[in-house]
This record gives C-alpha cells, sequence and structure tokens, in this order.
C-alpha cells in the first residue's frame, strides 16, 4: 500500500517590514551578547563558564519547545557523524570567539569575525562548488581592504610601537572563529540540510554544553571556568544568557516566517551594533581609519550575502513552480 502522505502547513511569512525589524532587533541582541561577555571576562569570569551558561539556558528552552512541539530528535540514518562534527566545530568557533572578546575591542573582533561569508565561498569552490564570480571576487578583495583598515595596519606600521601579544591573539582567535564557523556553514548546508533545523539545533547546542562541560572538567582551558569576582560580572554574564538565548530562539521559532533568503542581510548590523554599545558601555572606541575600514567591510559582506539569498530564493522559487 502506498504510504498516506500529510500537508504540512506553512505559516505565511511576515511582512518584509516586520521581519526586518525583527532581524535587527536580533542582531541587536546578539552584539548585546558580546559585549555583556567582555564585562563578565574583565570582572574574571572565564571563557568556559560564560560559554557553559550561553549553551546551557538555550538548550533547556529549546528542550521544553521540541518536546512540547513532539518532534522526534533522531536525525536520518548516515548523518550522526556531521552532526557531531557540526556541535564540535560551533564549540570551537564560541571559544575563539569568546577569547577574540576578551583580548580585543569587542567591535574589532566581530568584524575580523564576519569575513566568514569570504571563506565559505573559497570552501566551496576548493570542495567542487561553482567558482566565485568577478563580482564576488571583487568583493571579496574589498572586504580584505576594509579590514587593513580595521586592524590598523597602517598605523602599526608606521609606528616603533610592539603590537602585544594579547592583541594578535585576539585576531588570530576572531579569524579562527570566521573558519570554523563557515566550515560549520558548509557541512550545515550540504551534509545536513535533510535534518530538521529544530532537531539540528537542539542537538548542536546539546553537543556544545557536553563539549565545554568535559573541557572544564579535564582542565582543559586554565582558568575557564573562573567565577567572576563581582555582583557586576554575575549581572554581565545572566545578561548574556538572556540576549543569546533570546535572539537564538526567537530565530528558532520565527525563521519559516522571516524570508531569509530575502533578509538575512539584515543581521549584519550585529559589528555596527557592538561598536555602538561597546563605546557607550566599555568606552572602546576606535579610530576613524578602523570605523572606514568596519564600514567597507560591513557593506561588502552585506551586497555579498545579499546576492548569494537572491540566488536560493530564485532556486526555491524554481523547485517550487517544478
Amino acid at each position: 500500500m502506498p504510504r498516506p502522505t500529510y500537508a504540512q502547513t506553512i505559516p505565511p511569512p511576515f511582512p518584509r517590514h516586520l521581519a526586518v525589524i525583527i532581524l535587527l532587533c536580533m542582531g541587536c541582541a546578539f552584539a548585546g551578547n558580546h559585549v555583556a561577555a567582555r564585562v563578565a571576562f574583565d570582572d574574571g569570569a572565564g571563557v568556559l563558564l560564560a560559554i557553559l551558561m550561553r549553551s546551557g539556558g538555550t538548550l533547556l528552552v529549546l528542550a521544553i519547545l521540541v518536546l512540547w512541539q513532539k518532534q522526534s530528535l533522531r536525525p536520518p540514518p548516515g548523518t550522526w557523524h556531521w552532526q557531531l562534527l557540526l556541535g564540535l566545530l560551533i564549540t570551537v568557533q564560541s571559544l575563539c570567539l569568546y577569547s577574540a572578546v576578551a583580548r580585543i575591542p569587542v567591535a574589532l573582533a566581530l568584524l575580523v569575525a564576519n569575513v566568514f561569508p569570504i571563506l565559505l565561498a573559497l570552501l566551496t569552490w576548493v570542495v567542487g562548488g561553482p567558482r566565485p564570480t568577478a563580482r564576488t571576487a571583487t568583493l571579496m578583495g574589498l572586504i580584505l581592504v576594509g579590514l587593513v583598515f580595521v586592524l590598523d595596519v597602517p598605523g602599526r606600521v608606521s609606528t616603533t610601537t610592539n603590537v602585544s601579544q594579547e592583541w594578535l591573539l585576539g585576531v588570530a582567535f576572531a579569524f579562527c572563529a570566521a573558519s570554523v564557523f563557515a566550515c560549520a556553514l558548509w557541512i550545515t548546508d550540504h551534509k545536513l540540510s535533510q535534518v530538521r533545523g529544530s532537531v539540528r539545533s537542539l542537538l548542536t547546542i546539546f553537543i556544545v554544553f557536553g563539549s565545554v562541560n568535559l573541557a572544564g572538567l579535564a582542565g582543559a582551558l586554565p582558568g575557564g571556568l573562573n567565577l567572576p569576582a563581582t555582583s557586576t560580572g554575575w549581572l554581565a554574564l545572566a545578561t548574556l544568557v538572556v540576549l543569546y538565548g533570546t535572539g537564538f530562539i526567537v530565530l528558532f521559532i520565527l525563521v519559516p516566517r522571516l524570508d531569509m533568503p530575502r533578509n538575512a542581510p539584515v543581521m549584519n548590523i550585529e559589528p555596527l551594533a557592538t561598536l555602538l554599545m561597546g563605546w557607550i558601555v566599555l568606552d572602546q572606541m576606535l579610530s576613524a581609519g578602523q570605523v572606514l575600514g568596519g564600514a567597507i567591510v560591513v557593506t561588502c559582506i552585506v551586497l555579498l550575502t545579499y546576492r548569494t539569498s537572491a540566488i536560493k530564493a530564485d532556486e526555491k522559487a524554481r523547485r517550487a513552480q517544478c
């Protein structure tokens, strides 16, 4: 007998102005999460502790939602090893990004980490995907030029002052976060696309939470589980949990209605929001040249991701017509 088919109710997308407002708010929430993390680190909190609290809070809410929706947590056969690898990559990305935030201005860390679209395009090409177009290559080149100004390379070359090791480590961690995140996105798109998004998100956060717990118990990162010294640090940790968890859960629930292929570039507000929050909360201000470089980077990333999103939307429309 043929298997019965079930109609899947797809909720209609929000009006575009509402979707853009929601994504702007979520980008600001993620930006605030990083600024709160820096406040906690400055108060003595360990990086592992911050990730543990963030992932634990998010995992709890996600688990409740998935169980309430009565969704199966079993991914399709043959995807377990890719799901495990995805979770481990996101763990490394979280560690690297927070390690960068703890060492260099938050906006600088986010701008360097947000070059992942370049790395994803190059990775896709290397493993047999389409070659970047001339337009894409030009935008990637402009992003690199913007990064030269973001990192204040001209100023650091012209001065005789030695570059601090903490600054170099911070930049290296941010770039590592971008590289690992690009690999995670490639795996998500090419190896786990058939896995339901809710299940993939829950399993990924579970692996992050478990991996950080194991790293803390093994003492893999000295001082990683240090507690904040004052109530300010605890308040900052609570804030980052709320902001990250809210952003993640809202996107988790509303992504089918946000028309992400068209509106995803709006999320690139995060580095700019981080720049503003870092100035207000942490008194971290980039130079005029670094701000100009940041504007170049964000603008080119928006153009790059907007084009990619438009192509995916066209492909989805063509498939729907077939």
